[in-house]
């Protein structure tokens, strides 16, 4: 029989974390909610929809039978996560508050909350699940891969995830949302949040325009010629291809455009053309700011697979580390990695940890900043 537990449940109110309560409590557990606003700034049902989560996730805790506490962490959030994620914009890279949202918020300061409550455990609707180790907690995929959601849990410490239950760990999406209809649980249908961490689904650039001067410049090809203007560096990313206002100048030979370098000094976007495009692709990618959730690096150099995208498969690498930064070679070349997204390292079914996508190297080439794009292309290959 399973031991008998205070588990302090996260409840978003959505299909997730509604099932994720109800298994806890058919286990036998003693359950609570908690439901957590974290932004405030522009609290319109328009774009942040916390009122109707809270009211959701009322009704799933009135069905379920539990309690449901809700806290606000706005003043964490801004101070943690949304402080970083500007700092980032404004640097060039192309931050993902998700992560920050996970190590600082979502198991930080709701941890800390929970044992106010008397939690001997939290969880949480994440698919992901972890796996006693001796003295060590790992973190290990979900089983439903199309779900899981490791990739953005890589920053979490021994602390942090010694206490964490995943319920949905070993089931699938389809499931999760077949067994809430079945059980009468009243978000069974809600659409997933796709939405930036806690702030909402929003036309974004209107929202980073609010904290971050437009400072337009050239859009320039790989050769330099001129095909368009940005609205400010921040607001693009590489391989981004909507919104870059330049379709008309493409060949039916060639493709469309991709963002793929910022020339920060000359405030310059560059772009090619088509997704094949030998510059948006790269063999060897550099990160900073690494952290390992056993709390200590593996044994380098090591043949491992690393992901810089969530929605990419792992890939093959060879993982060194090049004084204060981890340096991978990836067997084949991967898709735009991103300055600011996240190298993400496993070995097997294990996530070991990772660390931030720095830009490439192209400051020491004597050639102007756009003939860099050559440079990364070279790189690539």
């Amino acid at each position: 029989m399973t031991k008998r537990l205070r588990v302090v449940v996260g409840l978003s109110g959505g299909v997730d974390s509604s099932v994720a309560a109800w298994l806890l409590k058919e286990q036998g557990h003693d359950v609570v909610g908690v439901f957590m606003k974290n932004w405030e700034d522009d609290d319109s049902e328009e774009y942040c929809t916390s009122r109707v989560d809270l009211v959701d996730a009322a009704a799933v805790a009135d069905v379920i039978g539990i309690d449901l506490d809700a806290v606000n962490f706005a003043r964490e959030y801004r101070e943690r996560v949304f402080a970083h994620f500007l700092a980032d914009y404004r640097a060039g890279r192309t931050p993902n508050p998700d992560v920050l949202c996970n190590s600082e918020i979502k198991f930080a300061a709701f941890l800390e909350h929970a044992r106010t409550l008397g939690a001997d455990r939290i969880a949480t609707g994440h698919y992901a699940r972890v796996r006693n180790a001796g003295s060590r907690v790992e973190l290990l995929k979900a089983v439903d891969h199309g779900k899981d959601q490791s990739y953005f849990l890589h920053r979490l410490t021994q602390a942090q995830l010694a206490p964490v239950m995943f319920p949905l760990g070993d089931l699938h999406k389809r499931d999760v949302r077949a067994l809430a209809r079945r059980v009468g649980i009243p978000t069974w249908a809600k659409k997933d949040s796709t939405g930036i961490c806690f702030i909402g689904e929003r036309p974004f650039r209107d929202f980073l325009a609010r904290y971050l001067p437009r400072t337009p410049g050239p859009i320039v090809t790989a050769a330099g010629r001129v095909v368009g203007e940005h609205m400010g560096l921040a607001y693009y990313t590489l391989g981004q291809r909507q919104g870059l206002r330049i379709g008309g100048v493409k060949s039916a030979q060639d493709g469309a455009w991709f963002v793929a370098g910022k020339d920060l000094a000359g405030n310059r976007l560059v772009v090619v053309q088509g997704h094949a495009h030998p510059a948006l692709h790269r063999r060897e990618v550099d990160a900073f700011d690494a952290h390992w959730i056993a709390g200590a690096p593996p044994t380098l150099p090591a043949r491992l697979a690393a992901k810089t995208r969530y929605r990419m498969p792992d890939a093959p690498c060879t993982l060194t580390r090049d004084g204060m930064r981890l340096h991978a070679v990836f067997v084949a070349p991967q898709w735009a990695p991103t300055p600011g997204q996240y190298l993400v390292v496993y070995d097997g079914e294990t996530c070991l940890g990772g660390a931030v996508i720095a830009a490439p190297n192209v400051e020491k080439d004597d050639s102007s900043a756009p003939l860099n794009v050559a440079r990364m292309a070279a790189a690539a290959r």
